[in-house]
C-alpha cells in the first residue's frame, strides 16, 4: 500500500506476551480458562437482567451495559492472543489492527463511563434512598447511556482516523499482544505529534475526571455511611463499596501507569503486562464482585432455572 494516508506495509506482527517456551501451553490453558470465564459470567449477568423482571432497575441496566462492554472488550483482545500463540506467523493485517484499536478504544472508554455512573447510582441509592426511584428514572438513565456511548464512539473514531493518516515502514513488529496505540505510534516514520496530544487530551479528559467523579462519589458514600449507628449495616454497605472499589482501583490504576504516567524508562514488558489487567482481569472479576456474590442476582437465577424446569 501506498499514499500519503496510508502505510507501505501491509501487516504487522504481534509479538505477544514475554513467555518461555517451555510455559506456552501452561498459560494458554489459563488464558483461555479466563477468557471462557469471562464469556460465561458476563452472559449470565445479561441473559438474567432480560429474563428477570425483577432485575429491570437502573442499577442492573447499567450492570448489563457493563457486562456487554467487558464481553466485547475481552474478545477484542484474547482469542487473537489464543490464535497467536499456536501460530508460528503471529501476523495481523493492517486494516484488522486498526480495527482492533479503534475496538480498544470504544470499549475501554465505555468501562470507564459505567463504573462511573454505577458509582452515581449507588452515590443516590445510599445517600437519597428516599428518592432514589424519582431521582434514578428511566428518562435519566437513558440520558446518562446514549451520551456515554456516542462519545465513546467519537473518541475510538478519532483515534483511529489520526493513525491512519501516519506511516509505517519497514519495522512492523508490535512488542505488544494487541494493536495498543502506544506501540503503534513508536513504529510510525511520520510525525506523530498531533496523535501524541490528542492522545494526551482525552486520555485526562475520559480516563482523569471519570475517576475524581468515582471518588467524589464513594468519599460522599463513606460519609453518608458514617452517619448510621447499626454495625451490620455498616459493615454490609463498607464490604460492598470495598468490592466495588478494588476492580475501579485496578482498572484505573493500569490505565493511568500505561496512558498518563509514562516514565521515560517505562518498560514495554510492564506496558504489556498492565495491558492484561484491564483488558484481561477486570473484564473477568467484574461478574463475581459485582453480581454473582449479590443475592438479587442469585435469586434471580433460581427463579429463571426453576420456571425453565417448570415450562419443561
Amino acid at each position: 500500500m501506498t499514499g500519503n494516508n496510508q502505510t507501505v506495509i501491509s501487516q504487522f506482527l504481534l509479538l505477544g506476551l514475554p513467555i518461555p517456551p517451555e510455559h506456552e501451553h501452561l498459560f494458554y490453558a489459563l488464558f483461555l480458562a479466563m477468557y471462557l470465564t469471562t464469556v460465561l459470567g458476563n452472559l449470565i449477568i445479561i441473559i438474567l437482567t432480560l429474563l428477570d423482571s425483577h432485575l429491570h432497575t437502573p442499577m442492573y441496566l447499567f450492570l448489563s451495559n457493563l457486562s456487554f462492554s467487558d464481553l466485547c472488550f475481552s474478545s477484542v483482545t484474547m482469542p487473537k492472543l489464543l490464535q497467536n500463540m499456536q501460530s508460528q506467523n503471529p501476523s495481523i493485517p493492517y486494516a484488522g489492527c486498526l480495527t482492533q484499536m479503534y475496538f480498544l478504544f470504544f470499549f475501554g472508554v465505555m468501562e470507564s463511563f459505567l463504573l462511573t455512573a454505577m458509582a452515581y447510582d449507588r452515590y443516590v441509592a445510599i445517600c437519597f434512598p428516599l428518592h432514589y426511584t424519582s431521582i434514578m428514572n428511566p428518562k435519566l438513565c437513558a440520558c446518562l447511556l446514549l451520551p456515554l456511548w456516542m462519545l465513546a464512539t467519537f473518541n475510538a473514531m478519532m483515534h483511529t482516523l489520526l493513525m491512519a493518516r501516519l506511516s509505517f515502514c519497514e519495522n512492523n513488529v508490535i512488542l505488544h499482544f494487541v494493536c495498543d496505540i502506544l506501540a503503534l505510534l513508536r513504529l510510525a516514520c511520520s510525525d506523530t505529534h498531533i496523535n501524541e496530544l490528542v492522545l494526551f487530551i482525552m486520555s485526562d479528559l475520559i480516563g482523569i475526571i471519570p475517576f475524581l467523579l468515582i471518588v467524589m462519589s464513594y468519599v460522599k458514600i463513606v460519609f453518608s455511611i458514617l452517619k448510621v449507628h447499626s454495625t451490620q449495616t455498616i459493615y454490609k454497605l463498607f464490604s460492598t463499596c470495598g468490592s466495588h472499589l478494588s476492580v475501579v482501583s485496578l482498572f484505573y490504576g493500569t490505565i493511568i501507569g500505561v496512558y498518563l504516567c509514562q516514565p521515560a524508562n517505562n518498560s514495554t514488558v510492564k506496558e504489556t503486562v498492565m495491558a492484561m489487567m484491564y483488558t484481561v482481569v477486570t473484564p473477568m472479576m467484574n461478574p463475581f464482585i459485582y453480581s454473582l456474590r449479590n443475592r438479587d442476582i442469585k435469586e434471580a437465577l433460581i427463579r429463571v432455572f426453576y420456571n425453565k424446569k417448570i415450562t419443561l
